[in-house]
C-alpha cells in the first residue's frame, strides 16, 4: 500500500507498507524532506515495523518520536506527517492528481442560490456523477452567511442588515459568519471525493485542502499559513476562513467533502461591524482588539485587482493538478434553484438556531 502526504508548510512524505497478520511490515519512508543524521531514516522504518495496523496517527507518531536518535533534526518533516502518510496508505487514499478537476466560474448568483449550489454539486460528487469540482463564487448582492450551528440573533444585527440591504442566509457547514459584498471577497468551494482525505483527521483535512491556495498566495508574494482549526493567516492578520461538510454518497457513491473558503479582498470593516455582532470572547481568542484588525484585505497585500488574484489562484491550481473548464448542468441548476427557494430562502431554515 502506498500513501502520500504533504506536511502543511513542509515537504512531501511517501510511505510504502505491507500488512501481514494485522501488523505493519516492510515500511519504507521516503520524500523530499531533510533529515539528519542519515540513520534516522532507518529508525523511522524500524519504529513502524510491527505496529498494529489499526494504530491511529497519534500512536504511530509516538512510536516514531521514541525511536529517533538523540539530536535528530527534521526539516519539512514531522513524526505526525509520517504517521498521516501511513494512515493514508492503509486507507487507500487518493491523490489530487488522480482526478480530472473541473472549474465552475459563472455569473453572479444570489446568496441563497450559492448555498444551494454547494449542496447540489457536492451531492453529485458524492454520488459519483460529477468529477471533483472547484467553484469560484461571484456575488449578486451583499450577504451575511452564518454557520449551520450559529445563533441568528447572536450573530446578526437585523437593523444593520436591513439598513445596508444585506440578505442573511444559513449554509450547511459549520464555522463562523461571513460578511460579503460583490467584489470584496474571494470565495471558492472544493467538492471532492471522500477518498482524497482518507486517513486524515478532521483538522488535518483542513490544512491538506488549503495547501494549494497557500502556494498560490506565496507566488503572489504573500507569506500565508494555515492556522488551526480553519483560518488562513499572514503576519498582517487573518485573511480567510474555511468550513467543511461531509456528504454521504447515494447509490453506492464514494461520498464527498465540501470545503469552502472566503478570503477578504477589500472588506468594508465599518459596515461589517454594523451588520455582525462580534462578541468580546470571539475577539479575545484572535489576540486582537478590534474587528478591523481581523480582516486584512488581499488588495492591500497584493496590489492586484481582484480578477487578477483569482486568475493567478486558478493558474496555480491548474499547474499543480490540472483544471478543465466546466459548467453547472441544466439539471443541477434546476435542483439548486428549487433548493434555494424551498430551503435556503425559508425563514425557518435561516432561524433554525434562533
Amino acid at each position: 500500500m502506498h500513501g502520500e502526504y504533504k506536511v502543511p508548510g513542509g515537504k512531501l512524505v511517501v510511505v510504502d507498507v505491507e500488512v501481514e497478520d494485522g501488523v505493519l511490515r516492510r515500511p519504507r519512508v521516503a520524500g523530499d524532506f531533510f533529515l539528519e543524521p542519515d540513520e534516522a531514516l532507518d529508525a523511522l522504518n524500524r519504529a513502524l515495523e510491527g505496529a498494529p495496523a489499526d494504530t491511529d496517527a497519534a500512536g504511530l507518531a509516538a512510536r516514531i518520536d521514541a525511536a529517533l536518535p538523540p539530536g535528530t533534526v527534521m526539516y519539512g518533516l514531522t513524526a505526525e506527517g509520517v504517521a498521516v502518510a501511513v494512515r493514508r496508505a492503509l486507507a487507500h487514499a487518493t491523490d489530487w492528481t488522480d482526478y480530472d478537476w473541473q472549474l465552475i466560474h459563472e455569473a453572479p448568483q444570489s446568496p441563497a442560490l450559492h448555498m444551494a449550489l454547494d449542496e447540489v454539486l457536492t451531492a453529485e460528487v458524492a454520488a459519483g456523477r460529477r468529477p471533483p469540482t472547484l467553484r469560484v463564487w461571484e456575488w449578486a448582492s451583499p450577504s451575511v452567511i452564518i454557520g449551520s450551528f450559529q445563533s441568528l440573533r447572536n450573530e446578526v444585527d437585523p437593523e444593520g442588515a436591513a439598513r445596508h440591504g444585506v440578505e442573511v442566509v444559513r449554509r450547511i457547514s459549520g464555522g463562523g459568519a461571513m460578511f460579503v459584498e460583490p467584489g470584496n471577497t474571494i470565495t471558492y468551494s472544493l467538492s471532492v471525493p471522500e477518498a482524497l482525505v482518507q486517513g486524515l483527521s478532521f483538522q488535518d483535512s483542513y490544512a491538506y485542502l488549503d495547501d494549494w491556495v497557500l502556494g498560490a498566495l506565496g507566488d503572489m508574494g504573500i507569506k500565508a499559513w494555515y492556522q488551526p482549526l480553519n483560518d488562513i493567516a499572514t503576519e498582517a492578520g487573518k485573511i480567510g476562513g474555511a468550513a467543511q461538510k461531509r456528504v454521504v454518497g447515494t447509490g453506492g457513491g464514494p461520498g464527498a467533502v465540501l470545503h469552502h473558503v472566503t478570503m477578504s479582498y477589500d472588506i468594508d470593516a465599518d459596515k461589517m461591524l454594523e451588520v455582525l455582532r462580534i462578541g468580546k470572547e470571539k475577539m479575545s481568542d484572535k489576540g486582537t482588539r478590534s474587528a478591523k484588525k481581523r480582516v486584512d484585505p488581499l488588495r492591500r497585500q497584493t496590489g492586484l485587482p481582484r480578477e487578477v488574484v483569482i486568475e493567478r489562484m486558478l493558474a496555480s491550481f491548474r499547474g499543480r493538478y490540472g483544471l478543465a473548464e466546466g459548467r453547472v448542468t441544466d439539471e443541477e441548476m434546476a435542483r439548486a434553484k428549487e433548493l434555494a427557494d424551498s430551503k435556503f430562502s425559508d425563514p425557518e431554515w435561516t432561524a433554525r438556531v434562533p
